[in-house]
């Protein structure tokens, strides 16, 4: 089993999201969180004065599939997260040893 989180940009959400739906992916949480990688901000002007946005808002997605479904998910968030401009985000992907849901017991892959 996977789990993989996206960082994208807020405005990609709702797209992203009926494409994982679409391949399959039943689930997922997601939470706004604030960033920064090679970006390292921008520049905004307030009444005339200018200051340094240091962390930016992203989306982050956090999705648990088979492993045979990790690769489908990973080339699903490139296809639709990315606009080809600095800030489109990171996907990681991280090996679960166990995953038990809570309701019934179930464990592992009967549990996603």
């Amino acid at each position: 089993m996977k789990k993989i989180e996206a960082v994208i940009r807020h405005f990609k959400l709702e797209e992203v999201k009926d494409a994982l739906t679409a391949v399959g992916v039943q689930g997922m949480s997601v939470s706004e969180v604030r960033g920064f990688g090679r970006q390292k901000g921008h520049k905004e002007q307030y009444r005339g004065a200018e200051y340094t946005v240091d962390f930016l808002p992203k989306a982050k997605m956090e999705v648990v599939v088979t492993d045979d479904q990790a690769q489908t998910v990973i080339d699903t968030i490139l296809r639709t997260a990315r606009t080809g401009q600095i800030g489109d985000g990171k996907i990681f992907v991280t090996d679960l040893e166990q995953v038990v849901r809570i309701r019934t017991g179930e464990a592992d892959e009967d549990a996603i």
